[in-house]
């Protein structure tokens, strides 16, 4: 399809839009440091008497990434000679809503928008909405007729292009959204519904499929892929349930831990076995009243003349009772992140009956409001045994720099596992949108309804490309920790907006349990939470964005 002549415009603004855009940053990075550092150095007090200031650095650089992402994305699509009317539309209302936001505030959480004014960005606000480019989206960004455009385009039959560069990754999308479509999508709700696990005869079709060995090398039994390949696999199987998506995160969390820091004979041991399915492993690192605060952790580890023993407290630990190997955060030294060392802990798989049928190792299952599929778990340790190479990488005292290396990986995932979720909530608004009639017509035809869908479209195609920009990023061997956190930050609040929007979309029909948006919204919700709450997010963000651009500690 050759490019019309009437988007030509847009591409020509798209080239430009990255110098004001970055500028503005570069200036809200200047105005943080300036209230947040002494002496040149990062004040921790100072960050925490003015953390919203620091939260909104981060906010402001995110969104500020995310338009990067989109520009880059349609400039690609103009390229290739395949940026139609859709894409264009998607990107005119994307991104001239982001920058009004930049510009004008943006939302932290529902009740918390974060202004230029409290950084004493105004002038720097000003001159961005003066930039020609800038204007131009503003004025013919996220209006009405692109709004209406856009859905009518789609009720046309229009799709907005989700190509790869790379076509055997095309072909990994291909097949993964078929599987998600035909195995998991149809029986998903049904599953939530009555609290069950993945069944077992799915979870062997997705070993089949490579899922659990995406990023493992090809020399341990996994397909290699990197996380570009990861967060395109969770992102279609999220799609038609999180659970889907999410059970790959424990393999994801584990084989990363044992790839970079196990011993050749741990990796060995393991690896295999995760990447072709036979060994399902769960994370279990948080403990009543520590969450992020993984310094306070005081579950204990010591040797013993066979190994090691493990007593204390776990709680929030995902698939716990049906997992073969425990990656277990313990305490083996002093108070603090020196203290704590991993575990590489075998146990036997339990069932509804008997969740830990292993000496030394109880708990119990936590009733939640989504997330289903895997079920949540507590834990209690008291004299659990651990074999004497269960330690891992041989070394203690090095948990949790262990555990920090796969941070960006786990929070990539988290972002696709997000976009997913995002674009079913999406799928699931426009479909009841089409069907349902109201005063004699689809209510999709009432400007207000169209206006949703089509925000709800725009929005999950930029943190669909931030998240995507963000494994690229760590594919190419680049320290992506802030582009991991921008992208978990933004997609996570992209698809509970997507969701709570599409539940009202449905009305009252929204609140039944037996319509799938009701699920929906109860998984969307814990994406702001896990793998890091979105207030850590920023704090990570904010703080890293300093310590890149002015060297602070």
């Amino acid at each position: 399809m050759h490019m019309e002549q009437p988007l030509a415009p847009l591409a020509r603004h798209l080239e430009q839009l990255d110098a004001p855009v970055r500028d503005y940053v570069a200036q809200a990075t200047a105005a943080a440091r300036a209230r947040l550092t002494r002496d040149g150095a990062f004040d921790a007090q100072l960050a925490h008497e003015r953390q919203r200031e620091l939260h909104g650095l981060a906010w402001i650089a995110t969104t500020a990434e995310a338009v990067t992402a989109a520009a880059q994305w349609g400039l690609r699509l103009a390229r290739e000679n395949r940026l139609a009317a859709a894409e264009s539309l998607v990107l005119r209302i994307a991104i001239g809503e982001y920058l009004a936001q930049l510009a004008g505030g943006i939302a932290m959480s529902q009740s918390e928008i974060f202004r230029p004014a409290e950084l004493g960005l105004m002038q720097a606000a000003m001159a961005l909405q003066a930039d020609a480019t800038v204007a131009w989206f503003l004025e013919e960004g996220n209006t009405a007729a692109n709004r209406s455009a856009l859905m009518q385009a789609v009720r046309d039959g229009a799709t907005v292009d989700d190509s790869l560069v790379d076509p055997d990754l095309a072909m990994v999308r291909e097949q993964f959204r078929r599987f998600a479509d035909e195995r998991i999508a149809p029986r998903a709700h049904l599953w939530h519904l009555d609290d069950a696990l993945i069944p077992d005869e799915v979870v062997a079709e997705m070993a089949a499929l490579g899922t659990f060995g995406v990023c493992i090398a090809p020399e341990h039994g996994g397909l290699g892929l990197g996380k570009l390949a990861m967060c395109v696999v969770t992102e279609e199987l999220s799609r038609a349930w999180i659970a889907a998506g999410s059970l790959g995160t424990r393999s994801e969390i584990a084989g990363e831990l044992i790839s970079l820091a196990g011993t050749p004979q741990q990796k060995a041991q393991w690896l295999p076995g995760i990447a072709s399915g036979a060994v399902l492993p769960t994370a279990v690192f948080t403990e009543p009243d520590t969450g992020s605060d993984l310094g306070s952790l005081r579950t204990r580890a010591s040797r013993t003349e066979a190994g090691w023993r493990i007593d204390g407290n776990k709680t929030w630990i995902t698939h716990a009772a049906r997992s073969d190997l425990m990656t277990v955060l313990a305490r083996t030294g002093d108070k603090g992140y020196a203290g704590l060392s991993m575990f590489l802990a075998p146990k036997p798989r339990g069932n509804d009956a008997q969740p830990f049928p292993a000496e030394g190792m109880s708990g119990g299952e936590i009733q939640v409001l989504g997330y289903r599929g895997m079920k949540e778990y507590e834990i209690a340790f008291e004299g659990f045994a651990v074999p004497a190479d269960g330690l891992l990488g041989g070394v203690e005292g090095q948990g949790f720099k262990q555990l920090m290396q796969t941070f960006e990986g786990a929070r990539v995932q988290t972002a696709a596992r997000a976009v997913g979720v995002a674009r079913r909530a999406y799928e699931l608004g426009l479909r009841y949108a089409q069907e349902r009639r109201q005063f004699g017509q689809a209510i999709i035809a009432f400007p207000r309804v169209a206006d949703k869908l089509a925000l709800m479209l725009a929005e999950t195609v930029l943190a669909r490309e931030l998240t995507y920009f963000a494994a690229t990023e760590k594919d190419k061997g680049r320290r992506c920790d802030i582009e991991a956190g921008m992208a978990k930050l933004l997609a996570a609040r992209v698809a509970w907006s997507n969701a709570d929007l599409s539940l009202q979309v449905h009305g009252g029909n929204g609140y039944a349990l037996e319509f799938e948006i009701s699920r929906v919204l109860c998984d969307a919700r814990i994406l702001n939470i896990f793998e890091g709450a979105a207030e850590i997010q920023a704090q990570v963000v904010g703080r890293g964005l300093l310590a890149r651009d002015g060297g602070v500690a």
